[in-house]
């Protein structure tokens, strides 16, 4: 870490700006056209213009962009492929630290129980609070986890991996997940992501006691919906 790395927002101020607010995820990987700190920096501006209160994003380059962009929160991750693990979310500490020095202003991790390269999911989250003040996002599968990850001092824990860990990824987002997660750390502390598609979806998260709900490819990832209405048209037309 380099540089004042204290937290432009305090976990408090983040509940207030996040509750009942849609969180977009922007980004793009290598292999997509979207690809580049400067187009996603362009996406996350115009998802701030279209009402969005924080903008979620991968690497320490489009973190760095997007924060010069943006004066909503900035959620950082890193997806790093490692061989022998599973995980790919700012998987390491040194990935987490990279994160706030690019200005992350939440960092989000795989807090998950799978094997990670320097520990459990929650050793991790521990880690990474003796060393930083900046708020970290606990990315689980299921509310064991989650109350795992905020007992080691998470500020916040995501439905981000429900249906991404070792079974069939199923076409709806987990509610049931947000409510016991919601149950079981509280409500200010649980956001629901992951399938969510539509404005009925994010409104069930919310009822179901999110704090705020987070959509990626249904706003940012433009093949993904042409692909989805395709898909659709094809079931219209038959």
């Amino acid at each position: 870490m380099s540089g004042d790395n204290r937290p432009r927002f305090s976990v408090a101020e983040l509940q207030r700006i996040l509750r009942g607010g849609l969180i977009v995820s922007c980004q793009a990987l290598e292999h997509e056209a979207l690809h580049g700190a400067e187009i996603m920096a362009r996406m996350a501006l115009a998802a701030v213009e279209g009402g969005a209160v924080a903008i979620r994003a991968n690497s320490p380059e489009d973190v760095a962009a997007i924060r010069a962009r943006v004066t909503v929160p900035v959620i950082g991750l890193w997806k790093r492929d490692l061989p022998g693990f599973d995980v790919r979310i700012t998987p390491r500490i040194a990935d987490a630290l990279a994160l706030v020095d690019a200005g992350a202003d939440v960092v989000a991790l795989d807090a998950t129980s799978r094997p990670h390269p320097e520990g459990r999911g929650d050793e991790i989250v521990a880690a990474l609070v003796k060393q930083t003040g900046t708020p970290l996002l606990a990315d689980i599968s299921n509310v064991s986890e989650a109350v795992a990850a905020i007992k080691a001092g998470a500020a916040f824990a995501a439905t981000t991996l429900s249906g991404y860990v070792g079974a069939a990824v199923p076409e709806e987002p987990d509610l049931a997940l947000v409510a016991t997660t919601a149950a079981a750390i509280g409500p200010e502390r649980t956001i629901a992501e992951g399938r969510y598609r539509t404005a009925a979806h994010v409104a069930a998260a919310l009822r179901a006691g999110a704090l705020a709900v987070c959509v990626g490819g249904a706003i940012t990832r433009p093949a993904e919906i042409t692909q989805r209405l395709l898909k659709n048209l094809q079931r219209e037309t038959r």
